[in-house]
């Protein structure tokens, strides 16, 4: 038995999974912010409530979290000092002299600000050459009185970036020791245990990220363990990471900077899960949950993964799952600017106080109010009826800051705000795919989180997919991502050489060497040998390119110069496919070599349910007037979700209920019952 807690900023959702019987159970409960264990642990009461379950016979937890996130969205991480080499404290603030793509014509936007401000950012004189050799040994006069500084300044964590340290951490290792020594209550990390490789930017800005985040997540976990063990005694608790797979809480506590975007990757990997499931390799996932839409793109049955990522903006030099988020969920404010224009996001109504409909002090009109007004949603069963949504302060809302405002009527202004909501997806979705070589009709959507089901089949119809799958229980999709991961951990080092250069045997060495920290970390872990996998990668590039391609490399006891010779023909192809060209007479280099080490979970398995003949006149509910555009208000029937069956086919226009979350059926489209129960959609 198992539970997967993904921590919205909207919802906390909570699944359970009985292996035996495989029985899933799932609930919802509002995320209490500036109390998040709170709300968390009232989910996981909940949820064993449901399952009928005891705490003691829970194997683990796996908790996808948005603090990290958050805490860099918001600006309210620990105070941070940085240590670096003499003559590079301002890296952070010159970067790579790029404005931001998302405003690359408006003369007003400008790359977000450097977590460390200058005067917190000090210099140690030391130097380690670019083949790892001491030129000028650590001077410990130069760290003590950065230590010193930090200390009056009321610094709460530290970063060491220096240069060249992937090659030879010896450095950065004194000053750690130098910092601990004369400032013990502060938050240390050095730049060679969190991102091991070259370019001193994007290693200076994980570092820092890392020490940002380090005060604010231990103090969490800390808190739910505490909790937890108060209640139940010992738990084990993982913690879901940007890669896509979970990692201890200890370990997190050291590595923050894994955990940021935990909840949205979370929705990523269960897509990949069901579409491996039912033969649906090629996915688009989209997860609109209250506050944001985060968007996937799954290709052979596993989501893509990059080392080149970005978090608020920052770079970082980890392994996450490639995912792009934009504002626009079910609690995204519609508002009118000074030109007269509807605009609807990015800012989030949340949990607190939430949408006007859910009469907890929110004014403001959201996407979740024009739902409601459009017949979208039921106001008797939000919630599976826990939660009463008032049509009257929906409607105050929409008519007083949007509809007056327009000259509209409060359904066609209604309209506007989802046609408007829906059309910033379209375009958040193209840029995923098509601006990426990938052209949407050729993927299946799968579309989950509360709101995600509302739009999807509008979503595929305007982008020209034809085929749109609807999950079982969508709204607590990514809580049970969380329990399809494994454990996992990844391991690079810098190699650096010309493929006419590199030797397979010194190739095999710097694998096998990776390899053993991931199989001594998974053991310390108590993950069994039969349970361990792991794959080889080496990151390649043409001489003189600036990034290079993540390449995977057979794994031998013994490579040979044929399979050299291999992984650069895969690299040919590969940046063919990305790039839509090649050139084999080019000098290619190998700048890393990287392993993934996995322990495997047991696997998730869903139990089919019994096929039904004929309509599903047992799940019909009644009808209600429901808003298609361009057609108006139609008499709509409305089904129940939990009394489908497998075979069942539902024409369109109708509305699926289920406690959480409703799929909209368009006019002229239909939707059959897998043997899972997921709703699959011909748009």
């Amino acid at each position: 038995m198992r539970i997967g807690i993904d921590v919205g900023g909207t919802f906390t959702d909570v699944v359970f999974i009985d292996d035996i019987t495989r029985k899933i159970s799932y609930t919802k409960t509002f995320t209490t912010p500036g109390r998040l264990a709170e709300g968390v642990m009232a989910g996981i009461a909940k949820i064993l409530d449901i399952a009928g379950a005891s705490m003691a016979k829970v194997d683990y937890l796996v908790h996808g979290t948005t603090i990290g996130t958050n805490a860099l969205i918001e600006r309210k991480g620990a105070k941070t000092g940085l240590i670096t080499t003499e003559g590079f404290r301002d890296v952070l603030e010159i970067g790579r002299i790029q404005r931001p793509a998302a405003g690359i014509y408006d003369f007003s936007v400008d790359n977000p600000p450097p977590l460390v401000p200058r005067y917190l950012r000090q210099e140690a004189k030391e130097r380690i050459s670019s083949d790892g050799q001491v030129v000028r040994p650590l001077d410990e006069g130069s760290v003590v009185k950065a230590a010193n500084l930090f200390k009056q300044e009321k610094v709460e964590a530290i970063g060491v970036s220096f240069l060249f340290s992937f090659l030879n951490p010896k450095h950065e290792q004194q000053a750690q020791e130098i910092i601990k020594r004369e400032f013990p209550e502060s938050y240390v990390t050095i730049s060679s245990e969190i991102a091991p490789e070259f370019r001193e930017y994007e290693r200076t800005s994980t570092v820092v990220i890392n020490a940002y985040l380090l005060p604010i997540l231990e103090s969490y976990i800390d808190s739910l363990e505490k909790e937890l063990k108060s209640k139940f005694g010992r738990v084990s608790l993982k913690i879901m990471q940007a890669s896509g797979g979970h990692i201890t809480a200890s370990a997190a506590k050291r590595q923050p900077v894994n955990t940021v975007n935990s909840g949205p990757v979370g929705g990523a990997m269960a897509g990949a899960f069901l579409g491996r499931l039912t033969g649906n390799p090629r996915l688009i996932t989209v997860d609109m949950g209250g506050t944001s839409f985060d968007i996937s793109l799954i290709d052979g049955g596993v989501p893509k993964v990059t080392s080149e990522g970005s978090f608020a903006g920052l770079p970082v030099k980890i392994p996450v799952v490639a995912l792009s988020t934009i504002g626009a969920g079910g609690g995204s404010i519609a508002w009118v600017d000074k030109g007269g224009a509807l605009n609807v996001g990015p800012d989030s109504s949340g949990a607190d106080p939430g949408p006007a409909c859910y009469h907890r002090g929110g004014e403001l009109p959201t996407v979740t109010d024009a739902n409601l007004i459009l017949g979208r949603i039921n106001p008797d069963y939000f919630l599976g009826g826990q939660v009463k949504l008032s049509r009257k302060r929906a409607e105050g809302a929409i008519e007083k800051h949007v509809a007056r405002k327009v000259k509209m009527s409060v359904t066609e202004a209604a309209a506007g705000i989802i046609r408007l909501v829906d059309a910033n997806m379209v375009k958040g979705i193209s840029v995923n795919s098509i601006e990426k070589g990938y052209h949407p009709r050729e993927f299946t959507l799968i579309a989950f989180g509360g709101a995600g089901p509302l739009h999807a089949v509008s979503l595929a119809k305007e982008i020209g997919i034809s085929r749109v799958l609807i999950p079982i229980f969508p709204a607590n999709f990514s809580a049970l991502g969380l329990l399809t991961s494994d454990a996992r951990h990844d391991f690079v080092a810098s190699l650096a050489k010309g493929s006419d250069r590199v030797d397979p045997g010194e190739l095999t060495q710097a694998l096998v060497q990776l390899e053993d920290k991931g199989r001594k970390q998974l053991a310390s872990e108590g993950v069994a040998l039969e349970n361990m996998r792991f794959s080889w990668y080496a990151d390649l590039r043409y001489e003189g390119q600036s990034y290079e391609l993540n390449t995977p490399v057979p794994r031998k006891k013994a490579l040979s110069q044929k399979d050299v010779k291999m992984v650069l023909a895969r690299f040919h192809r590969m940046h063919k496919k990305m790039y839509a060209y090649s050139s084999s007479q080019e000098r290619v280099e190998f700048i890393n070599v990287r392993v993934t080490a996995l322990g495997e979970s047991p696997p998730v398995r869903l139990r089919p349910g019994k096929p039904a003949l004929g309509p599903p006149r047992g799940a019909f509910k009644f009808r209600r007037p429901v808003y298609f555009h361009p057609q108006g208000f139609v008499q709509t029937p409305i089904y129940e979700r939990d009394r489908l069956r497998p075979g069942n086919q539902i024409p369109g226009p109708a509305v699926i209920e289920e406690a959480a979350s409703a799929t909209v059926l368009l006019p002229e489209t239909g939707a059959t019952v897998d043997s899972y129960g997921n709703i699959v959609v011909a748009s």
